[in-house]
């Protein structure tokens, strides 16, 4: 009886093992066939870089139109006046505001150079209340100068100016303006929700 009961259990067993070896070849298959579609459509989808570079290329002559003439090209260009970019040689203190929509971000961050490179850096992210996006620049502009210093203020010892340094801020403004200088210029239109009646802005170094 044990014996008969244990054959039973065998042949239980391998059935089994056959019944799932079966269902997973079939999963193989289901898969492998999933996958042949999607390396089709991979292989039609991709762009040869011929093709590529003849978009590049037409990108680059439409933005140069619209840089060198307002209207002269299809896209949408202002000119930024940034003409040179970080070397990586930067050391000390500097923090940076980023308004771009419902919410500001600001930013510390200390630099230690070529081999130091981002020693610490801190970050916080301001709510700005609906009324200030729709009330008059004064008030938006005193609320981001306002959270800006209560930032300025929780600084703690890691971080430290350079001798003779004073700290630096960089402003990302994300709205289109019509630049007069890397520091200054005419806000074009108010996007991202917000509807402020008052044209600005005058951007002036900040210290």
């Amino acid at each position: 009886m044990r014996k008969a009961a244990a054959a039973a259990v065998a042949a239980a067993a391998a059935v089994g093992v056959a019944l799932l070896a079966r269902r997973q070849m079939r999963e193989a298959k289901r898969w492998g066939r999933a996958d042949a579609v999607l390396r089709g459509l991979e292989e039609r989808s991709a762009a040869p870089p011929a093709r590529l570079r003849q978009v590049a290329d037409a990108m680059a002559v439409e933005m140069h139109a619209g840089l060198a003439s307002e209207g002269g090209s299809k896209l949408g260009m202002i000119i930024s006046y940034v003409d040179s970019l970080p070397s990586g040689q930067e050391k000390g203190l500097f923090y940076a505001l980023d308004l771009g929509g419902t919410n500001f971000r600001v930013l510390r961050v200390q630099l230690g150079g070529k081999e130091g490179r981002v020693v610490k850096q801190e970050c916080d992210e301001i709510s700005i209340p609906a009324h200030l996006m729709t009330g008059t620049s004064q008030e938006l502009f005193d609320f981001i100068a306002a959270a800006l210093a209560k930032f300025v203020a929780s600084e703690g010892e890691d971080f430290h100016l350079l001798e003779g340094r004073q700290r630096e801020l960089g402003f990302t403004f994300s709205f289109p303006v019509k630049q007069s200088s890397i520091a200054s210029g005419t806000l074009i239109k108010w996007t991202k929700g917000f509807s402020i009646d008052e044209t600005l802005l005058h951007c002036c170094e900040v210290r």
